[in-house]
């Protein structure tokens, strides 16, 4: 089915270039189509044709779809694992514990909010700090992925990627973003906010007991940030593959 994707793609490919227009679906999806037909073409072995589909094979396939992940899956690590990349973005900065509201209305009551608000920036810190870690586990998930893979991913859904590398990463990223975000709520003070918080909150009357982990609510956090927006760029090398090729996919295309 990869094969039939990826013949499909370089015509379709051709004939945009030729028309000039890069109006069509994703090059992922077209890729498919390419593959498709590369798998029929070796049933059917066509006569010594010089045809630019003929140069494609499984590998050129496969390799441009690793090149495509490998770049998208860094910039997304360069975009949140750098100074505000969670803690200025609406779509994916963490919000306090659902357990921490109470406090903060008990606490903006006698107006102290901004010990809240320091906490809620430094839970932001400490995902941004922990987020390069993904760097590697992003790179062994494209290493590890096969011609079936490939395929799973070419014939699937718009974030089928995302979600591989969900299946993948989750676990081992969470384990390895643990230790991290531990240090990092020590050493941008996300620890002593929260007992300064929880300190003063307690010395509060009828107020009932709060317990947050905080170390669990930013690990999930980064999680949901990396992959959603993992899932943003897989749409955009869907949907401008020509804006993020690398030297592979060009020739590719150029076919």
């Amino acid at each position: 089915m990869i094969k039939h994707t990826l013949v499909k793609t370089a015509l379709l490919c051709s004939l945009l270039l030729f028309s000039g227009s890069l109006a069509f679906a994703g090059w992922l999806d077209q890729a498919g189509g390419v593959l498709e037909q590369l798998d029929t073409s070796s049933h059917h072995k066509q006569s010594k044709t010089t045809s630019p589909i003929s140069s494609l094979s499984n590998s050129d396939v496969v390799a441009g779809l690793k090149d495509a992940l490998r770049i998208g899956s860094e910039h997304v690590v360069g975009q949140l694992g750098k100074n505000d990349g969670f803690n200025a973005d609406p779509k994916i900065h963490i919000p306090l514990p659902a357990e921490m509201k109470q406090v903060k209305s008990a606490l903006a009551a006698i107006g102290m909010s901004s010990m809240m608000d320091d906490l809620e920036l430094k839970l932001n810190r400490a995902a941004e700090m922990a987020t390069p870690k993904a760097k590697k586990l992003f790179g062994d998930a494209i290493k590890a992925m096969t011609i079936a893979d490939a395929k799973t991913i070419l014939a699937g859904t718009d974030d089928a990627a995302t979600q591989y590398f969900k299946a993948k990463m989750s676990k081992p990223l969470a384990k390895e973003m643990n230790p991290i975000v531990q240090q990092a709520m020590t050493e941008t003070g996300a620890v002593q906010a929260y007992d300064s918080v929880m300190g003063k909150y307690k010395t509060l009357p009828f107020v009932p007991d709060v317990k947050a982990n905080l170390t669990k609510h930013v690990i999930e956090g980064g999680l949901k940030g990396i992959f959603s927006y993992m899932a943003s760029e897989e749409a955009a090398i869907r949907k401008n593959p020509v804006a993020r090729t690398t030297s592979l996919l060009k020739k590719v295309f150029a076919n």
